[in-house]
């Protein structure tokens, strides 16, 4: 896709989280399940620079992505899981806003981020977290978030927050309908969470170490 996602919003970046502490899948990082001979990880860096601009990588082990030519940060506060990988990103990226995604979606297609980056556009730069609803609940690591959430991100940890559903509702957050998801190109295989080696067998993901 050589056309970038783009918008009165400015440019968007791709983030990474690559932090999970994969306890379902028995301790195997998911970031390197094998899907049709590409890691989930390479996977997903091939879809994000095909329609974003840069992408930067949070995660803790910076030797195991040493390999792939991308930006990586650790986290700034720590043992928060995504929402402290959401703030050590929004941190190194240059954009205004920014797609983040984890590891546990092998099939992330480019449309159904395009559509939510078109999305924000429509929206002017009044919203400061994009969050579509997939299978009756919401999916905050298929999102768009501004930059400028960062310090209040901070913030709110300092007041207890410790997850991404204890902050959301502190910003400006606009969801997606699953209706309107349902209509967007390939939502149906983003959406499909891999977190066992059972769903990893189910949808032929190979499972190493």
């Amino acid at each position: 896709m050589d056309e970038r996602a783009r918008g009165s919003t400015g440019c968007v970046a791709g983030i990474i989280l690559a932090g999970g502490q994969n306890s379902r899948m028995g301790g195997r990082d998911k970031a390197f399940l094998i899907v049709d001979g590409e890691t989930v990880f390479a996977r997903t860096l091939r879809v994000l620079r095909a329609c974003l601009d840069e992408v930067v990588v949070v995660s803790n082990h910076p030797e195991r992505y040493a390999d792939y030519a991308v930006d990586v940060t650790g986290d700034e506060l720590p043992n928060l899981g995504p929402l402290g990988g959401l703030h050590a990103g929004l941190g190194r990226i240059r954009a205004e806003y920014a797609f983040v995604t984890a590891c546990d979606m092998p099939f992330l297609r480019a449309e159904p981020i395009s559509f939510l980056v078109e999305e924000l556009r429509r929206g002017g730069d009044t919203d400061d977290a994009l969050v579509p609803w997939w299978d009756g609940d919401i999916e905050p690591l298929h999102a768009v978030y501004a930059a400028r959430i960062r310090p209040r991100i901070a913030d709110a940890v300092a007041t207890g927050a410790r997850s991404m559903r204890d902050f959301l509702p502190l910003v400006r957050t606009r969801y997606v309908s699953q209706q309107v998801m349902e209509g967007v190109g390939g939502a149906e295989e983003s959406f499909r969470n891999v977190n066992t080696p059972e769903e990893a067998a189910r949808f032929a993901i190979e499972v190493r170490g």
